[in-house]
């Protein structure tokens, strides 16, 4: 299937050489990192995930075989194991704090633990981060019951079997930035581990440029209908977050960058580069941080000020998700491994992947990005300075009108300025650095280096 993205975006070249970095292609490395991801090792992992009886976040954290306890540590051994073919880049750990009774779903003091697993970056000049993650609690109807069977196949035993599938995959990658692969506890008490991450990755000064979260993303059919839809997947991410509104209100409005936040353009990354290496799936963009009545755990990231999107299913069963276990006029309900689809998840997986992979490899975004609007005129001129982190090979300057979605157009130059015979007042402008291999940092727009004129 052709990249429904790629279909109507031109890539052209300034400089008029040819270069490898004026035909966006798939890296062979990354296409053989996609490979290698099993939908057979998938059901195994969701299987097993299962076998804990109930992974409640409020459940048993000492027994051995079930509960919250058992199944994080599970997690970790899978980690620790994947971690020899690291030659000790890849490291895993829990990451522990203790929360006390809130008055709403947490009613009795609780140990909280992450699993978290971090491949070190092979450049130490470069600092940046780049995280997926899922979460590994589960529920039944009553969010308080603590000892029913709660499965969690889809929620989100297919977030947390896509973040161990990608660091199976990636652990003896050398990427010049740091990845971090975390499954998360206490989603469904409140994003109770995401918010602790989040806020601690803040206090820490963390420059975590992307978060992935995935969440409920391995079934193919809603409740409504038995229709199969198993080539679209969904990609939330909010648009202007309020705390760059309260800050930046003015260019926001002047400019015409409401579409454009940080998290809107991680998920027209997603969008491109999951499209460019997943065959027969199409990412769709829902402008919206999440669904309705619901949250999920990139939520408090975008909150702290990072770049965070959700990654879904495209239509969700809800007989199969915060369900107790049970057969009512001919109707099972429930979150049961034989309701997911893992072929479509394979896919779901490659994305993150892809996207990654793409990103740890890519040099970082270009510095100081200008739009010049000194003048008068019908041509648009932008300037840059090279990434801090990484070395470009070269630019990509993307273009968009400004009622699309999408970027339109890719013009390629290994200069630090380029003259576009495009009216600025027409289009939505934003600059890439290359590396090169071909992989691009996250877009940056502009900023404008003059005052407005009448």
């Amino acid at each position: 299937m052709k990249s429904v993205f790629l279909s109507s975006l031109f890539i052209l070249s300034i400089s008029g050489k040819t270069s490898a970095q004026e035909i966006v292609k798939r890296d062979p490395l990354i296409s053989g990192f996609i490979g290698q991801i099993s939908s057979d090792t998938l059901s195994a992992y969701v299987k097993k995930l299962v076998t804990f009886g109930t992974r409640s976040t409020l459940s048993n954290t000492t027994d051995p075989k079930t509960g919250i306890g058992a199944s994080r540590k599970w997690v970790l051994d899978k980690f620790l194991e994947f971690s020899k073919k690291s030659d000790g880049r890849m490291t895993a750990y829990l990451d522990k704090w203790t929360l006390e009774p809130d008055g709403r779903r947490i009613d009795a003091k609780i140990e909280m633990e992450n699993v978290m697993a971090v491949i070190k970056g092979t450049d130490p000049t470069d600092n940046r981060i780049f995280m997926v993650s899922g979460h590994i609690d589960s529920r039944v109807t009553d969010v308080m019951n603590r000892t029913s069977d709660a499965p969690g196949a889809n929620d989100d035993g297919s977030g947390t079997v896509a973040v161990i599938e990608l660091a199976r995959v990636l652990a003896a990658s050398k990427f010049p930035a740091t990845v971090i692969f975390t499954v998360f506890s206490g989603e469904e008490q409140g994003l109770l581990g995401a918010n602790y991450l989040a806020k601690k990755a803040k206090s820490e000064n963390w420059n975590l440029v992307a978060l992935l979260n995935n969440d409920i993303m391995g079934s193919n059919n809603s409740n409504e209908t038995n229709i199969i839809d198993n080539t679209r997947v969904r990609v939330f991410s909010e648009g202007i977050p309020a705390f760059e509104t309260d800050k930046k209100v003015g260019a926001i409005r002047q400019f015409g960058y409401e579409n454009d936040g940080h998290s809107r353009q991680v998920a027209r990354y997603v969008k491109e580069i999951g499209e460019r290496y997943v065959d027969n799936l199409e990412v769709v963009m829902i402008y919206r941080n999440d669904r309705f009545l619901r949250g999920g755990d990139h939520t408090p990231f975008v909150t702290e000020g990072f770049a965070a999107v959700r990654m879904s299913e495209m239509n969700e069963n809800f007989l199969h998700q915060h369900q107790d276990l049970r057969t009512e006029n001919g109707v099972e309900y429930g979150d049961l491994h034989k309701f997911m689809d893992f072929e479509y998840l394979r896919k779901n997986v490659a994305v993150n992947l892809a996207t990654l992979a793409n990103l740890a490899f890519a040099p970082a975004v270009p510095e100081d990005v200008m739009i010049d609007v000194q003048g008068l005129g019908n041509a648009t001129n932008l300037h840059w300075s090279a990434p801090k982190q990484g070395k470009a090979a070269g630019y990509y300057v993307l273009m968009r009108e400004t009622h699309q979605s999408f970027w339109q157009k890719k013009f390629y130059t290994e200069n630090l300025e380029l003259k576009l015979p495009y009216s600025k007042d027409n289009y939505i402008f934003a600059v890439q650095a290359v590396g090169a291999k071909g992989h691009e940092s996250l877009p940056v727009l502009p900023r404008v280096n003059a005052a407005r004129r009448n």
